[in-house]
């Protein structure tokens, strides 16, 4: 033993010349020094169970400063060894003794206080920092991935390490003047404790949600939208349960070093679902039930995050306003929003191509016997209530301003296919030409020339063929162009009462925000006024209705039934031209009309029948052309006509006109009747007081002439034309001097 302790000496005991010298320089062989050093601290331990110190440590510790100067230790080396071995013994023996933790946190607070001075070598700075590395590495892999490295029951371990990781990281980044070592280990620098801590919540909280999103990752990347949706769910769920967990058992603890350690932690894992989401969205572009329940469940874990942060920052001067800021908003309302309107948008295309495809193809056929109306019509509320329907099935609460705009956009294409069935032309299209007054003979060369004119600025396309009569049997009369009015009129009827349904749908499905009534929606409609979504529409309806319904009408008599009335009724002379033929046409057309209308579309249409009707009597009577002349002793016959004529209505349009709205229509007629039975003095009277009145010339004096009064078409006997036109088919001598003599109108031969 001798012999090799003095080999030892003999190596030991050397200058850096290698010359003898006084002093022993056993640490010329760093790190061995440290090496053996800390094997010589390490039998501290009790052999029997190395998580316990012996209790002779101190004498123990005082035998082993006898080493220091061959070793060249000193107290500042042997607080860093000895942390570092109580650290070690602490790892090494399973973690199980928390002593040696706290003994190792109590040590490193004395290297601290040995760091702060300023007497410190570069060997000194090399040993620390690899001591104080070592623990931090060791402890930060498990910080963090703290849920992972503590499981349920565990997280109390926590106490006790951040303290000791948060001491390391102070003194290497603050207190340690030669920071090379630090910079070549490539470590993050945190400058303050509470940054250090948010670094490991932050890390923790993406490795969990990495680990659940392993398990959910093969779902999400398969084309079957049901399993992405399932997975998209399932990770939320698991999310929520995380955020509860965190909150509960690692939050308290985090929370003496960070003050709002449970919002930071909730933001995270918000940040991480909303990548994952916005992935997912990346490949959702129109609205789905799918798509729907990940979003409302995007809605739910965002609200419930959201939460948590500001529970959590109730003690913070800003509430945790800050922290909310950086948290990017999911906007699933506005995506939700988004989707919806793209659905509406797709479903009013759908619609419009409809529109589209009526206006270049609609034959205004009848889709069948039962369905006498325009087959794009059923095809166009198919789709209407397709959209509302499904509209209320999106499992979303509906708000008032979803379903006031849906409603707007459906009543804009409702008025658009209204306006197209509504345009058909109008009734001024079949009124024949008024002729001039005249009163030349039937054989006149005018008379010719008028033979020859065509009685209506109508194409020829849709002309009745065969338009005679033949003996007491004439021919029906209704042509096939006023057939497709009268499916326009049903298909306007049909839309109307489906627009009843639709409207009921949109008021009574339930939504989130029920508008009272006694507001004003956003469109500007009143709900004060209305209780209905389609009030434009139906105003358009009614508006169509009656113009086709005119249309209808005039077609009919002027067009249609030409033949026997404008064209024939009282040619020649009014015993040989009756009005029989004439009613017995018009009841067959009003018998077809009833049975191609459909109910409600008979009333309308049939007050205008009579009021076409009435109004072609009444220019047969007073702009029926030189070809008739009309007696006073022919008004008998006349006016027992037109009772005949009224009775059609009364008859045939039972329980569709009432007989006060016909003899209030007839007025106008039997006062030009009651015209035509005054005698011809009484008439140039007449004419001459209501002229004067009218044009404002008072008494008109000798030898002065009464002035043309203008023909306005709106005949009644109080109107000087009307009464003048009674002149000019009065073939008597009076009347033929009274007009020769006023207006220079040829006398009749």
């Amino acid at each position: 033993m001798r012999t090799l302790c003095n080999s030892v000496i003999s190596l030991a005991w050397r200058s850096a010349n290698g010359t003898s010298t006084d002093v022993c320089h056993w640490a010329d062989g760093y790190p061995l020094n440290i090496n053996v050093y800390i094997s010589l601290l390490h039998t501290v331990f009790d052999l029997k169970d190395e998580t316990l110190v012996l209790d002779e440590i101190d004498e123990l510790i005082e035998l082993m400063k006898k080493t220091w100067s061959t070793l060249g230790i000193n107290k500042m080396i042997h607080n860093v060894c000895f942390t570092w071995l109580l650290f070690q013994q602490y790892v090494a023996t399973a973690q199980t003794e928390q002593d040696l933790l706290c003994a190792s946190l109590a040590m490193l607070s004395e290297v601290a206080n040995d760091v702060g001075k300023s007497d410190r070598e570069v060997t000194y700075i090399r040993i620390l920092s690899s001591a104080l590395f070592s623990i931090q590495d060791w402890i930060e892999k498990r910080l963090l991935n703290y849920r992972e490295s503590f499981q349920k029951g565990m997280a109390g371990l926590m106490e006790n390490l951040l303290p000791l990781a948060l001491s390391t990281a102070r003194i290497l980044n603050e207190d340690i003047s030669n920071l090379s070592a630090v910079q070549e280990k490539g470590e993050l620098a945190m400058d303050t404790v509470e940054n250090r801590v948010d670094y490991y919540i932050k890390s923790s909280m993406r490795n969990a949600f990495a680990k659940i999103l392993e398990n959910v990752a093969y779902s999400m990347d398969t084309e079957l939208e049901q399993e992405a949706t399932e997975a998209l769910l399932q990770l939320a769920k698991e999310t929520e349960e995380i955020a509860k967990e965190e909150k509960e058992n690692f939050s308290p603890i985090l929370k003496r070093w960070h003050p709002i350690a449970a919002g930071v932690a909730a933001m995270t894992l918000h940040d991480c679902y909303g990548v994952v989401l916005k992935q997912y969205l990346a490949g959702v572009s129109t609205l789905t039930n799918e798509a729907i329940k990940v979003l409302q469940r995007a809605g739910k874990l965002e609200k419930d995050l959201l939460q948590m942060v500001i529970e959590d920052s109730v003690d913070c001067d800003d509430g945790g306003k800050a922290i909310i800021r950086e948290m990017v908003p999911y906007d699933v309302e506005s995506i939700i929003l988004s989707l919806i309107k793209t659905w509406v948008d797709e479903k009013l295309k759908r619609l419009r191509d409809c529109l589209n495809r009526a206006k270049d193809t609609e034959t205004w056929n009848p889709k069948s016997k039962n369905e006498p109306f325009a087959q794009s019509a059923v095809e166009f509320v198919r789709l209407a209530r397709e959209t509302v329907d499904h509209f209320f099935e999106i499992p979303i609460d509906i708000s008032d301003e979803l379903v006031e705009d849906l409603a707007d956009a459906l009543e804009h294409l409702f008025q658009d296919y209204i306006s197209f069935v509504g345009q058909c032309g109008s009734k001024q299209s079949y009124l024949p030409a008024l002729p001039p007054l005249t009163r030349c003979s039937r054989g006149s060369r005018f008379l010719q020339l008028w033979r020859k004119a065509t009685p209506c600025k109508v194409g020829t396309e849709d002309t009745p063929r065969g338009g005679t009569t033949d003996g007491n049997h004439p021919r029906p009369s209704t042509s096939r162009g006023t057939q497709r009015l009268y499916i326009r009129l049903n298909t306007l009827h049909y839309i109307y009462s489906h627009l009843h349904s639709l409207d009921k749908s949109l008021s009574l499905s339930p939504r989130q925000n029920s508008m009272p009534r006694n507001q004003i929606a956003s469109n500007g409609r009143n709900f004060a006024n209305s209780s209905s979504y389609f009030d434009h529409a139906r105003v358009s309806i009614q508006a169509a209705t009656q113009n086709v319904s005119e249309v209808a009408a005039y077609r009919l008599i002027f067009l249609d039934s030409n033949f026997v009335f404008y064209d024939g009724l009282y040619v020649g002379d009014v015993a040989n031209a009756r009005i029989r033929p004439t009613l017995r046409i018009l009841k067959q057309n009003i018998t077809f009309l009833c049975a191609i209308l459909t109910d409600r579309a008979q009333p309308l249409a049939m007050k205008e029948v009579m009021r076409a009707t009435f109004e072609a009597y009444l220019m047969v009577l007073l702009a029926g052309g030189s070809r008739r002349i009309f007696m006073r002793s022919d008004h008998e016959m006349i006016e027992e006509d037109f009772d005949s004529l009224k009775r059609v209505f009364f008859t045939c349009g039972e329980g569709l006109i009432s007989e006060e709205v016909v003899e209030k229509e007839a007025e106008t007629v039997e006062g030009v009747i009651g015209l035509m039975a005054q005698c011809t003095e009484q008439l140039v009277e007449d004419f001459s007081i209501v002229t004067c009145e009218v044009s404002g010339l008072g008494v008109i004096g000798s030898g002065q002439k009464l002035p043309m009064p203008p023909t306005t078409g709106r005949w009644n006997r109080a109107d000087p034309n009307t009464i003048l036109r009674v002149l000019c088919y009065r073939d008597d001598k009076t009347a033929n001097h009274f007009l020769k003599k006023n207006f220079q109108l040829a006398k009749r031969r």
